[in-house]
């Protein structure tokens, strides 16, 4: 009973962690930041959520130290939050969420170019992964005219993807590393990498804003990355990762009820494809769940 009430815990850890990761479109699409640059105000949202959020973290740092992998594991979650937020800020909350999270399919084919066995789940997913795709960037681009925003705006969103897969490939490399450290480390780059943002773009937060950034980093970036990885000492990563798939579903119906952006009915129909497919892939089986122990599942 007392590991049955354990694992009830972590999993609305994980359930948690979702939700909050899922209020990203809430502050990028806030209009408290409509006087920031149409087309620098993502890499502004990079910098400063990234900065508060390494404040929050740092002081769970246990064990740090160095690997030559740490570097370009960085540079990929640097790349990725810069490419998702000003894809976010291109085009629809749907169209960029979804797009990131066809890191799976990225992880896929880097896992066959390295001479790794696909696992037999992984074909139905990468095919339900590019139709869900294909029909997004057929309705998004098709007769779009390229001067515009909304069209970068998926190309970033795709970008996002790659950079995704980049950081869960190197992340798998150094999983016995301290958790709060790889976090941190990704962070303290991306803030970094971002920082000459305010300087050059010459816009500074003022009032409410200040708060609101503090937020976005604290609440939708820090506290759900402490919680995820605290619900994973309890249950396996499969189960982790499809509770998880809660962010993307959210995070349009979020942005809908505040701000009224209603996503096109072919990122909802590609989106649908999209966690179809990572639901088949990553749903938990009983056999697995049996033989998985909290511990095994600890080092993954």
């Amino acid at each position: 009973m007392n590991r049955l009430s354990e694992q009830t815990a972590a999993r609305l850890s994980v359930l948690l962690a979702a939700v909050l990761w899922s209020t990203n479109g809430m502050f990028v699409k806030s209009p408290l930041f409509d006087d920031w640059p149409h087309d620098r105000r993502g890499l502004l949202f990079a910098f400063w959520r990234a900065a508060f959020a390494v404040v929050v973290l740092l002081p769970l740092v246990r064990v740090p130290r160095f690997h030559w992998r740490l570097v370009p594991m960085a540079l990929c979650f640097a790349a990725m939050n810069g490419t998702f937020l000003q894809s976010m800020v291109w085009t629809t909350a749907g169209n960029a969420i979804w797009l990131q999270n066809i890191a799976p399919l990225w992880i896929c084919l880097i896992a066959r170019l390295s001479g790794e066995t696909l696992d037999r789940r992984d074909l139905p997913m990468l095919g339900s992964a590019l139709a869900g795709i294909g029909l997004i960037l057929f309705f998004e681009l098709a007769g779009t005219d390229w001067s515009t925003s909304a069209p970068r705006g998926v190309m970033f969103g795709c970008l996002s993807g790659v950079g995704y897969a980049g950081v869960i490939y190197f992340l798998r490399k150094l999983r016995d590393f301290d958790s709060a450290w790889l976090i941190v480390v990704n962070l303290a780059t991306t803030a970094l990498c971002f920082s000459p943002a305010p300087i050059v773009t010459g816009y500074w937060p003022h009032g409410i804003q200040w708060v609101v950034l503090a937020a976005f980093g604290a609440v939708q970036l820090a506290s759900p990355y402490y919680l995820f990885a605290r619900g994973l000492k309890k249950i396996s990563s499969q189960e982790g990762s499809c509770v998880a798939l809660l962010e993307p579903v959210l995070v349009p119906v979020w942005v809908l009820l505040l701000y009224r952006e209603r996503p096109a009915w072919w990122t909802a129909a590609g989106g649908g494809l999209i966690l179809a497919g990572l639901l088949w892939r990553y749903w938990p089986r009983a056999a697995e769940i049996r033989s998985l122990s909290p511990a095994t599942e600890t080092d993954r």
